[in-house]
């Protein structure tokens, strides 16, 4: 591909980012990202087909982006105690899911496909959330000593999963913590409340069945 034509679709791409996670993929039109990013209106189908396979392509980076930081987050707990890989999960996938919502359109883009899925809904799915949910599923399994699939598994890491919700940038949650004056809370002590505040309940939950 000629440098030019690199150069186009990469700024196809990088416009289509901003207004698919900005309105959402119904509400962006084919003419919109190629006048944003000042190409020909033939652009996109040029170079991806048509607006489905530029979505997917858009996704598709997201998605690579949610999976660096599942490994990255496996690898910082790698031969550790069950507990403390806990506190390594919780460290690494919160601060850098704020780090992104504040610096980018990948987790609006991803709240916008699971509020109003498209065809790459199962994409996501299958690469971006499910193995992220495996990795968490493997150390609750090890602390309650079951089974990944145990339904107690599941429901803790639901529960662990839940509190990330506080600590996003969407404007519900930022006047929330102003509320109660956790505005200046950092990812780092964030991170380590719900890693305690999740341990304890997962000991509860070990007694109770135990």
């Amino acid at each position: 591909m000629k440098q030019r034509d690199e150069e186009t679709r990469e700024r196809v791409l990088r416009t289509a980012a901003q207004l698919f996670a900005d309105r959402g993929f119904k509400k962006v039109t084919v003419r919109d990202i190629c006048r944003g990013a000042r190409a020909n209106v033939a652009a996109v189908n040029y170079h991806f087909g048509d607006k489905n396979g530029l979505y997917r392509e858009v996704l598709q980076r997201a998605i690579d982006t949610v999976r660096a930081t599942s490994d990255a987050a496996r690898v910082a707990g790698d031969g550790k105690p069950a507990e403390e890989r806990l506190r390594r999960y919780i460290h690494v996938s919160l601060c850098r899911a704020v780090a992104e919502s504040h610096s980018n359109w990948i987790s609006r883009l991803i709240q916008r496909e699971i509020a109003d899925p498209t065809p790459a809904f199962d994409t996501l799915l299958d690469q971006g959330i499910r193995p992220r949910l495996d990795d968490l599923s493997a150390i609750v399994a090890d602390l309650l000593g079951c089974q990944p699939g145990d339904e107690r598994v599941v429901r803790c890491v639901m529960s662990i999963h839940s509190q990330w919700i506080l600590f996003a940038t969407r404007p519900l949650p930022t006047r929330v913590r102003a509320k109660f004056h956790l505005r200046g809370d950092s990812p780092d002590r964030a991170a380590e409340h719900i890693a305690s505040f999740s341990l304890a309940g997962i000991q509860a939950v070990a007694r109770r069945s135990g």
